[in-house]
């Protein structure tokens, strides 16, 4: 359609009346850079603000990437997050593109008191990754991952998915934790924690970070690590995003041959008693190499089943030995472990939580698999193709830190219980959530504790969540972030 023509449409109209930066008497795309009026805003604390045309300009010309106004091509690709759930229009998305840029974004949401939201991934399950009305501060171009050989290490950058991790580090036999979606940001996720299948080996991805480069709210570029700023290094390693925009992760790599004995094994949802009450008996004796991690399901078809997730990061012989007697318990549907690449195993998860789906999630900290917790995971269980129950099993090397060496408390659950539903249909979004809190509800007595990564509901208790580390995160925030710049997490309030 003709631009002109476009202009003189009451839809148009009404648009150009809320955002009035389309600009309808120009060609060019929106960006700030040609911004030609004042535009509407949020603050921080809610109150509607407006955003002067030379300020927008100027952040424009300061920034080597792209500051996007609504009416960009780019722009409703740019504001879309993973989960479909979230439909969110922010004033400004910032496409940031180095470190300096990152720093320009961070003064200009400070100075203006405007809500910013940070996207590295974009996989915020409570899509907390954006925000109406604000600043989006987008590091979706920064995804370089660079490693070190000789000294078994990388750095990767804010925006890179745990996919642009995994390949770069195997190139070279080389790999740490990382998580069971490849398309997942590593930012998010290394700064909540870490679950991933070689955890029981190599700890938590927080466990393997040796330093980081963080931008404050200040604006200020900080290099942390043990030995400098070390409050800092501490609050990043499970404080989620509350201290800053964080540029680079330095993680340590550990050998590995990428061929590795995985995949699943399946039986009957009838057989889950048998499955589960041995897994109960057996995961405690487990070799830190042997990750196996329980899960139920119902399949397209209709037919239930309880399944066991596996990875043996040794010996492939030695590994067969070690699961022999699960796989004498019951009757399998299927049994597909087999020495096969790493990779595979790693994005089996990726197609079922693709992005645009509709998901709603909740999770607990699990510290024994008792009788009682298997009963209730039998008698809970929901026929639906929409909803599962996954874990991610922890123990081994995640107990070798004590829950106040890095910000992440939950260092003696044996296992997370993730009650995960997806769909399509918007009309389904009441119905979705509802499963979701009702399997939860009926197993939550078992839990202690959640992980904020995966809790939609994680602001309600964040204190108590962070249990004896609280007090020492809050006062680091009122350090850092006084004026609470970066809200849009599980938020820690500052001291």
């Amino acid at each position: 359609m003709n631009r002109r023509k476009f202009c003189k449409t009451a839809v148009a109209a009404s648009v150009a009346a809320s955002f009035p930066m389309l600009g309808c008497s120009r060609s060019e795309p929106p960006v700030a850079t040609s911004a030609n009026t004042s535009i509407r805003a949020i603050s921080l604390d809610g109150v509607e603000i407006e955003l002067e045309r030379a300020a927008i300009k100027e952040l424009g010309d300061a920034m080597t990437g792209p500051v996007l106004l609504s009416g960009h091509p780019d722009y409703d690709g740019a504001r879309k997050v993973w989960n479909g759930m979230h439909d969110k229009h922010p004033a400004l998305i910032a496409r940031c593109q180095s470190t300096d840029d990152i720093r320009r974004a961070v003064d200009f949401a400070r100075e203006r008191s405007l809500l910013l939201a940070v996207r590295g991934g974009g996989h915020s399950w409570p899509g907390k990754s954006v925000c109406d009305d604000g600043l989006m501060l987008d590091l979706a171009d920064m995804r370089n991952v660079d490693v070190d050989i000789a000294a078994q290490t990388a750095w990767c950058q804010g925006g890179a998915l745990l996919s642009h991790l995994d390949d770069a580090s195997l190139a070279h036999g080389l790999v740490t934790t990382a998580g069971v979606v490849s398309h997942t940001g590593v930012g998010g996720f290394t700064l909540g924690g870490g679950f991933g299948r070689l955890n029981r080996k190599y700890g938590l991805t927080i466990d393997n970070v040796l330093g980081a480069e963080i931008i404050t709210a200040d604006g200020k570029v900080r290099q942390v690590s043990a030995d400098n700023e070390p409050d800092l290094f501490w609050a990043i390693r499970g404080g989620g995003g509350n201290f800053g925009v964080v540029n680079k992760f330095h993680y340590q790599l550990h050998p590995m041959d990428r061929n590795v004995l995985s995949g699943m094994l399946v039986w009957p949802v009838a057989q889950a008693r048998d499955v589960l009450e041995f897994y109960a008996e057996w995961s405690p004796t487990l070799s830190r190499e042997l990750y196996v991690g329980p899960v139920m399901a119902t399949m397209p078809d209709g037919t239930g089943i309880i399944a066991m997730e596996v990875v043996y990061n040794g010996d492939p012989a030695s590994g067969e030995k070690e699961l022999a007697p699960l796989r004498a318990i019951g009757t399998m549907i299927d049994d597909g472990v087999k020495v096969q690449d790493y990779k595979v195993m790693q994005t089996k998860e990726d197609a079922m939580t693709a992005h645009g789906i509709r998901s709603y999630a909740k999770n607990g900290m699990v510290r024994e698999f008792t009788q009682a917790l298997v009963d209730d995971m039998i008698d809970a269980y929901i026929p639906d193709p929409r909803a599962a129950i996954f874990t991610h099993t922890a123990g081994g090397a995640v107990k070798d830190h004590g829950e106040r060496d890095t910000a992440f408390p939950h260092r003696n659950a044996e296992s997370m219980i993730v009650f995960f539903t997806g769909w399509a249909d918007p009309a389904q979004d009441e119905e979705g959530k509802a499963m979701c809190k009702q399997w939860h509800a009926a197993l939550e007595r078992h839990t202690g504790g959640y992980y904020d990564n995966i809790e939609q509901d994680g602001d309600k208790s964040v204190d108590s969540n962070y249990g004896p580390n609280f007090a020492r995160l809050a006062n680091i925030k009122g350090q850092f972030d006084a004026g609470n710049l970066f809200r849009m997490n599980s938020n820690i309030k500052p001291a």
